[in-house]
């Protein structure tokens, strides 16, 4: 009979402790602004916590817990580009956007759940492993491509230089083959340009991606080619991945007439617009996208074809028209979470269904020539004899 009082006691004790734990999750809930059918999922949370910290055989780091929690949270969301960042991920995400970091110098698009080589930089570790464009990875250490989000693809094939990357290929016409890949400092210019013909004053630059200084650089391949009597510009934006808007958005303020350039709407309506001040185009421009043009790219892309500054030759783009943040946490961690969609400045969505050519040309696997960029000087010097 003493017993069973002892153990009532001991019951009623710890009744009165979750009872108060529960009071005090509710009250903090209502501060902090949950209320209904939130608190509830908050006292499951924090009650399926308390019970692997309590029962768990094992031991428990509380960090893993934390992180596992947080990064299943964003994954349910079921958005490709929203993801937790651990340490290490986020500062390779930092190094990324930067311009240097330790990888194999290599452009990736992504596509019915396929990861493919898009480009291989030249002079870097991928170009003499042997890496060709149109090549499909299909896993990174051991681990299948289908297993990452779409954004965690680079972060894991990039890391410390001198470090090795095992990237699993599968090639057309050939067997699948590992091919072991020792990382180096990439220093990625993203700009690239020259003139196709002097003559007729036909200059071409090419962006790979949106990085910190992607306007620099942009600006000075201009100049350079302004100085050489570029009299009509063909800008190439395929197999361009996006990046930064901020750098898009001063690329754009060199080429994009004044007015709007792209518009950023959250999910409570509010707008954010970015607008070029530039008074007036001052040559004609041909933009070359495909299918793997997106983000940034598609900004710049449909800026320049709803202002009439540009005719865009090629293939429909990506349709990524949405935009991330990128939070740090409180551990050297991050969130990137989609918060956002853009408009092009006719109030075009492009999210999921692209931006249009005007001039559809498709790019033929194994063409001797690159019948898109013939059609864009084509295109261009209609232009110039107008």
């Amino acid at each position: 009979m003493k017993k069973k009082k002892i153990l009532l006691g001991i019951l009623a004790g710890l009744g009165c402790a979750i009872a108060g734990s529960a009071i005090t999750i509710v009250g903090i809930s209502y501060a902090l602004g949950f209320t209904g059918d939130s608190i509830q999922n908050l006292v499951r949370f924090v009650g399926v916590r308390r019970f692997i910290e309590s029962r768990y055989v094992g031991d428990v780091d509380d960090t893993a817990l934390m992180d596992g929690a947080i990064s299943g949270m964003v994954q349910s969301l079921g958005d490709p580009h929203s993801l937790y960042m651990d340490p290490k991920m986020y500062g390779q995400l930092m190094d990324q956007t930067e311009g240097t970091f330790g990888g194999i110098g290599i452009y990736m698009g992504f596509k019915d759940g396929k990861v493919s080589v898009i480009s291989v930089m030249d002079g870097t570790p991928g170009e003499k492993a042997g890496l060709q464009a149109g090549d499909e990875i299909t896993a990174i250490d051991g681990t299948p491509t289908s297993e990452y989000q779409p954004e965690e693809i680079a972060l894991h094939i990039r890391g410390e230089v001198g470090t090795n990357v095992t990237l699993t290929i599968h090639r057309e016409g050939e067997e699948d083959a590992d091919y072991t890949i020792e990382r180096a400092t990439i220093q990625m210019k993203t700009v690239a340009g020259k003139m196709l013909d002097e003559s007729t004053g036909l200059g071409y630059i090419r962006i790979g991606n949106f990085a910190e200084n992607t306007g620099k650089e942009f600006q000075e391949q201009l100049t350079a080619l302004e100085g050489q009597g570029m009299k009509g510009l063909i800008l190439d934006l395929r197999e361009n991945p996006g990046g930064l808007i901020k750098s898009c958005t001063e690329v754009a303020n060199l080429v994009v007439p004044k007015g709007p350039i792209v518009s950023v709407v959250d999910k409570n309506g509010k707008t954010q617009e970015y607008d070029s001040d530039l008074e007036a185009s001052k040559y004609p421009i041909v933009v070359l996208i495909d299918g793997n043009s997106a983000s940034a790219a598609e900004i710049l892309a449909g800026a320049l074809q709803d202002t009439g500054a540009a005719t865009l030759v090629g293939t429909t783009s990506y349709g990524k028209g949405s935009v991330q943040v990128v939070v740090p946490m409180y551990h050297d961690d991050a969130v990137k979470l989609t918060i956002a969609k853009y408009y092009t400045p006719s109030g075009r969505s492009i999210d999921g269904t692209g931006i249009d050519p005007d001039v559809v040309v498709e790019l033929q696997k194994g063409a001797g020539s690159d019948v898109q960029l013939e059609k864009a000087e084509e295109v261009m010097k209609e232009k110039l004899a107008g």
